[in-house]
């Protein structure tokens, strides 16, 4: 049982990096559920699962569902900063949630002071929220 399991996940990884994303998003979903099922997953494993689902969704345009997914992420390994970064990114995109934007950069930033992306975006943020605030929105 143990050795279907970690090959689900290991074969969601090939196919996510074939960019096979719905045959990948198939096996997380099947991968999620079982951890789910049988409590038996290594917190990593399951977090690395949700992040690279709502990675998926993201593809997809599918922002609230990919929001969803990575704070999943988060909540199973709080250690991960790149879910962190991701549901970020789709806070700054949307236009309108810059404070949870930035807040999300500066957790991965302090997971990892060396996530080049997660300070540019960061700063990013900084300035557009400045900019909407000051033409009065």
């Amino acid at each position: 049982m143990e050795q279907d399991h970690m090959q689900t996940l290991q074969d969601a990884h090939s196919e996510f990096n074939r960019h096979n994303f719905d045959k990948a998003e198939e096996l997380y979903t099947k991968f999620i559920l079982s951890c789910g099922q049988t409590g038996k997953c290594d917190p990593g494993d399951l977090a690395v699962a949700f992040n690279n689902r709502g990675q998926i969704k993201y593809f997809r345009v599918d922002f609230y569902e990919a929001m969803e997914d990575y704070t999943c992420s988060i909540e199973a390994n709080r250690l991960f900063e790149v879910p962190f970064y991701n549901r970020g990114l789709i806070r700054y995109r949307l236009g309108r949630f810059f404070e949870e934007a930035k807040t999300d950069f500066q957790k991965a930033l302090e997971l990892n002071c060396n996530f080049e992306d997660a300070k540019l975006s960061l700063q990013q943020t900084i300035l557009a929220h400045e900019s909407k605030i000051n033409r009065g929105y």
